[in-house]
């Protein structure tokens, strides 16, 4: 199959803003498919910055940043916020889930399975840090 014809199209023909082609080949780089698989094994979908660069110590969290725009940009991953006034001093306010286009994509393509990915995740030693930043709630879309 050709770029082109991975692009996903609307009920009336037009392209729209996800393409699957580019949300392979984003998502298959190495160490954005660790994040990946880092936020589909979160126990609640959608892990905060620490707790991506605690899974992935030789990235860096500037890095890990840098990652998760390039996702973001190519709609795999959307950004969660915590409201100004509902927001705990010390804590994260921003984390990352899958976009539902993305895990359509992934799953259609068996790409990230997300039962495998959440054995895998829970398998890691974790501190008691990173164990509380895990139970914090997170917003809604």
């Amino acid at each position: 199959m050709r770029p082109e014809e991975l692009k996903k199209k609307d009920g009336d023909g037009s392209d729209d803003s996800f393409s699957n082609w580019v949300a392979l080949k984003k998502a298959t780089d190495e160490t954005r498919a660790k994040l990946v698989a880092d936020i589909v094994g979160h126990p609640k979908d959608a892990p905060c910055v620490k707790e991506l660069d605690y899974m992935n110590p030789s990235i860096g969290e500037d890095a890990v940043r840098n990652h998760l725009k390039e996702l973001r940009e190519a709609d795999i991953v959307e950004e969660l916020v915590v409201e100004p006034g509902s927001r705990v001093r010390g804590y994260p306010y921003k984390f990352y889930q899958l976009t539902d286009e993305a895990r359509r994509l992934f799953d259609e393509n068996g790409i990230f399975p997300e039962e495998a990915w959440k054995r895998q995740y829970e398998r890691v030693e974790k501190t008691a840090e990173i164990r509380e930043l895990e139970e914090m709630p997170r917003p809604s879309r």
